[in-house]
């Protein structure tokens, strides 16, 4: 007869080669993710950056000026460290920022230029015969009329890109490698735990069913599987295990359900709690003890929780949606609802889970003002310009006077779209560089920063006889990027002398307090209202909205100052008070 097996031998290859089998296949598709993830959202920051230089691009293009549209690509490409390149729909290179239009090839064969010229946006990865290395390239139509009048190709290198995915591959491959070691290891030690029990259990059972209740099962060699069927069926003195079981997954399910920040109800068909975790009851400021066996219509007063639970318990199908609470301040719960099934499949009941998505909700309603407030800063001005360039187009042109004061007015709208394309490129720039960690700090001086913004300004602050005070020691200093924080100073310096009263004050002090330094900014101008405080650092918030952009701010200011003092791992505040001026303190840490 032939001999069997040990069920170890057949256990641990099996769980070995799932394993290995397993990590190869996961590790080729992060592999193949990680490499599509990092080259779509590359195409889609090149497609979001072309974008943003589409309008100011193609007010060039008809009429052609060539040098408009070189100048704007090469300054562009400086400020957000990538090429750019304008096309003409004949193929022809009118603008680029790295190179001489005229030195440059007819890019019409070039696919994705090829593909701008059909009305969609062209990408393509190739070798760059003028830069020397792998490109990424994104080109979009510039349309006027609804006719293609040229593309716009924005590219920035992909070498780097294939070294960290280079660099995680390595990872990945040495990760799998110690994981398949210790998976040999485990799944040894797991093929072992699972046939020396059946081993015992064939061995005792035996005893077992000769009345032998208090043996304790050794351990020993044995051909299992066979012995196991028949001591299994002789069996009796099962039900103290099964007891103790059912206690240990009671226990178990207990300790998950309360350590979950989730919170979790269970509903019976007559709509009473049949149990509920702590964070639940938590959400709704009670004990468990209190709203268990009640019913939930009595114990939670909120309409829109009742009447989803209402109809999921009529319809016994999966419901979800938001509610409001207010207790003491307001909170938005998601709502999931499911079946609970007892142990024949019957619908006994629903499931209520609970997520606190407050500050998920306020992200995705600031995310939707922000994009409302740049569609209309962008369209206020385009409007104007549209408008006066369609009066003088109608005739105005005949009074110099009258065309005069137009194309001042047209001049004023194109500086402000333009301040305002600016601050957003450099506010973009400041977060990514943020957080990729490429600002690097230093240790500086903070006067020699303060007086270059102070020298900044001077122009502006002598126009209104403005005197501007700073009061700062020589020595004192912080970790900082000079550049960064000059601009910062530069954006509150500005603002203290454009809303102060002609021939005030403005006062800078420089003071070390505890483990910061704060750099204060108090003028004593017009002053903010209260409630405006907490907002005044939201992009595109304003207080007076007409006021500012008569003045000629982007809505911008405050918050680039505040992206730039949290790279420095600080902190900005604000003090102000109507008709008495306003205060605002830049708090950095210490070097």
């Amino acid at each position: 007869m032939k001999k069997k097996k040990r069920l170890l031998w057949q256990l641990y290859p099996s769980y070995l080669l799932i394993t290995l089998i397993s990590l190869l296949a996961v590790a080729l598709f992060a592999s193949s993710t990680f490499r599509e993830f990092f080259l779509e959202r590359t195409a889609a920051d090149l497609k979001s950056r072309a974008y943003l230089l589409e309008k100011q691009v193609g007010n060039y293009i008809v009429p052609l000026d060539g040098m408009s549209v070189d100048s704007i690509c090469k300054s562009a490409g400086r400020q957000s460290s990538t090429r750019i390149t304008v096309i003409l729909f004949s193929g022809k290179v009118v603008g680029d920022s790295e190179e001489v239009p005229e030195n440059m090839d007819n890019h019409a064969n070039r696919f994705e230029v090829s593909e701008a010229l059909q009305g969609v946006v062209g990408t393509s990865i190739r070798y760059s015969k003028t830069l020397k290395q792998d490109m990424m390239y994104v080109a979009i139509p510039l349309k006027r009329n609804n006719k293609i009048t040229g593309v716009l190709r924005t590219a920035i290198p992909v070498t780097s890109i294939y070294d960290e995915l280079k660099s995680i591959q390595i990872q990945i491959g040495i990760g799998g490698l110690l994981i398949a070691i210790f998976a040999a290891g485990v799944s040894l030690f797991i093929s072992k735990r699972i046939s020396k029990p059946i081993e015992e259990i064939k061995k005792g059972a035996e005893r077992f069913a000769r009345g032998d209740l208090n043996y304790r099962m050794p351990a020993a060699d044995t051909e299992e599987m066979r012995g196991l069927a028949k001591a299994m069926s002789q069996m009796a003195i099962q039900l103290d295990v099964r007891i103790k079981t059912a206690i240990k997954q009671r226990n178990e399910l207990e300790a998950v359900l309360s350590s979950m920040k989730e919170g979790v109800i269970a509903v019976d068909l007559d709509e009473k709690i049949i149990s509920i975790n702590q964070s639940a009851a938590s959400m709704f400021k009670s004990r468990t003890s209190d709203l268990e066996q009640r019913s939930i219509q009595e114990v939670i007063r909120n309409p829109e929780l009742q009447k989803i639970t209402k109809k999921a318990i009529s319809s016994g199908e999966h419901s979800e949606g938001d509610i409001v609470l207010y207790q003491g301040e307001e909170s938005i719960l998601n709502v999931q609802t499911t079946s609970l099934l007892d142990e024949n499949e019957k619908f006994i009941g629903i499931i209520v889970v609970l997520n606190d998505v407050t500050q998920l909700r306020h992200l995705e309603t600031m995310r939707k003002e922000f994009v409302s407030n740049v569609s209309h800063e962008i369209k206020t001005p385009l409007t104007a310009i549209k408008g006066f360039v369609e009066t003088l187009s109608q005739g105005a042109m005949e009074n110099p006077g009258e065309a005069k004061r137009f194309l001042n007015i047209i001049e004023k709208h194109v500086n402000r779209l333009v301040a305002l394309i600016e601050d957003l490129m450099h506010l973009s720039v400041i977060e990514q560089k943020d957080k990729i960690k490429e600002i690097k700090l230093k240790k500086g001086n903070i006067r020699s920063v303060i007086k270059t913004a102070v020298q900044v300004c001077q122009a502006k602050a002598e126009s209104k006889k403005i005197k501007v005070n700073l009061i700062c020691h020589e020595d004192i200093s912080a970790k900082i990027d000079t550049q960064l924080l000059e601009q910062a100073a530069v954006n509150l310096l500005d603002n203290a002398i454009k809303y102060s009263e002609e021939k005030g004050l403005v006062q800078i002090e420089v003071i070390a307090k505890g483990s910061e330094i704060c750099l204060s900014f108090k003028d004593y101008g017009i002053g903010i209202p209260k409630e405006h405080l907490p907002r005044l650092f939201e992009r595109f918030y304003r207080v007076d909205k007409a006021r500012s952009r008569k003045l000629g701010g982007t809505g911008l200011g405050l918050a680039i100052v505040k992206h730039i003092v949290q790279t420095h791992e600080g902190y900005v505040t604000v003090e102000s008070e109507p008709g008495k001026g306003s205060n605002f303190i830049i708090h950095l840490p210490k070097a």
